[in-house]
């Protein structure tokens, strides 16, 4: 190359056909370099879509060679171009005019590019051109109004296949009219077509339903919770399963003193329902489950406890006792309460014998906790009968 060639400006006139038209209708391979085949392939291009802008474009571009070259400026060369994209669009188009554009710098190392578009693909080719050689001037060409349309339809191409391809979107604008159809054709069938107006309330008021109490979305939240679930520990299991079954006991047993108690309620006299008789009879029949209840549940709680090698076992054994001597105390009660004139005594004994059961249970705790204090884990929380004095 001679010092007055590197001095020139090699200024590149390019048309970029980015959907592909050239190939797909007029069967022309790109990269098209030079004037004499821009203007061919143009004007095969028009023959077979006149209403085609990309054609337009072609021939604005030999227009702008024309003008350049009429100019007649010898420090400047001038080429001309076209390269087209992809039908499919996006990255395969993209990628394509890239590659053709990198053939036509082959042949001729444009310092500038002068582009001309009909208008709709501008944002998506002016940055390709750019990052490959600078771009001094963009020519649109837009015929009648070829670029709101263009655009109208592209972005209805898009919305149409966002709708197709992705099924949030799908399941309604698809899915559910195409159920509907279905049962249409369905009762068409069977020559049910009169209950079709029913069919439709009831899918489209299911489907509301659901979508509007987020019935779906639960129902995926407990699948989820299903296949992950990993049950607790052993001692925890037992200690939930001790529980519920005390509330159980707990209940049956208020029903066995309601059942024991209602026949001596007197239904004209609301106020008996609070006489001494009537809780007598109630505490009668529901003390043996309630305590057992309350004891399955406390015990299911020191099992836990123990495996946990925490120190409220040992109150917790202590509390079963007691409770388990409350059952006497109750007992005397309601003999109290239903037959007054039997005496206070039993009870009474029955009181001291309890308070006498507490204070051992509380020495017995206070032995075994020194003596296998070992055993236990230490806790944070600082009982006070469990502290040694200084």
């Amino acid at each position: 190359m001679t010092q007055t060639e590197q001095k020139q400006k090699r200024i590149l006139v390019l048309c970029v056909d980015r959907d592909g038209d050239l190939t797909t209708k007029a069967e022309i391979k790109t990269p098209l370099i030079g004037r004499e085949k821009n203007l061919n392939a143009a004007v095969s291009l028009a023959l077979k879509d006149p209403e085609e802008p990309d054609a337009n474009a072609m021939f604005e571009a030999i227009r702008v060679y024309d003008r350049l070259i009429g100019e007649n400026k010898p420090d400047e060369v001038f080429e001309i171009a076209t390269v087209s994209g992809s039908e499919l669009g996006s990255i395969s188009a993209d990628r394509k005019i890239v590659a053709e554009l990198g053939e036509v710098l082959q042949s001729f190392p444009a310092s500038e590019v002068i582009l001309v578009t009909d208008g709709y693909s501008d944002e998506a080719v002016l940055p390709l051109i750019e990052s490959r050689v600078p771009v001094s001037s963009v020519r649109r060409i837009v015929v009648k109004h070829s670029e709101s349309i263009e655009e109208t339809a592209a972005l209805f191409s898009r919305y149409f296949k966002m709708i197709l391809e992705n099924p949030k979107y799908s399941r309604i604008a698809l899915g559910l009219p195409g159920l509907l159809f279905l049962i249409l054709g369905v009762l068409a069938i069977f020559g049910l077509v009169h209950y079709y107006l029913m069919a439709f309330i009831i899918v489209l008021g299911t489907y509301m339903f659901i979508k509007g109490f987020g019935v779906d979305k639960m129902a995926r939240k407990a699948y989820i919770w299903v296949k992950e679930y990993s049950p607790p520990p052993l001692p925890v299991q037992i200690s939930v399963f001790s529980t519920l079954a005390g509330i159980l006991c707990v209940g049956i047993g208020f029903y066995l003193g309601y059942d024991e108690a209602s026949p001596f309620v007197d239904a004209s006299n609301w106020l008996n329902v609070f006489s001494p008789q009537v809780a007598g009879h109630f505490i009668m029949g529901s003390k043996d489950l309630v305590i057992v209840g309350v004891c399955v549940a406390l015990t299911g709680r020191a099992i836990r406890w123990y495996f946990e090698r925490d120190a409220r076992l040992l109150r917790n054994a202590a509390l079963i006792v007691l409770i388990g001597w409350t059952r006497q105390i109750l007992e005397y009660t309601s003999n109290i309460l239903i037959n007054p004139k039997i005496g206070y005594e039993v009870l009474i004994f029955s009181i001291v014998v309890g308070i006498l059961l507490g204070i051992a249970s509380l020495l017995v705790i206070v032995v075994i906790h020194r003596s296998a204090k070992g055993f236990f884990k230490e806790s944070e929380e600082k009982v006070e009968e469990f502290k040694e004095e200084g």
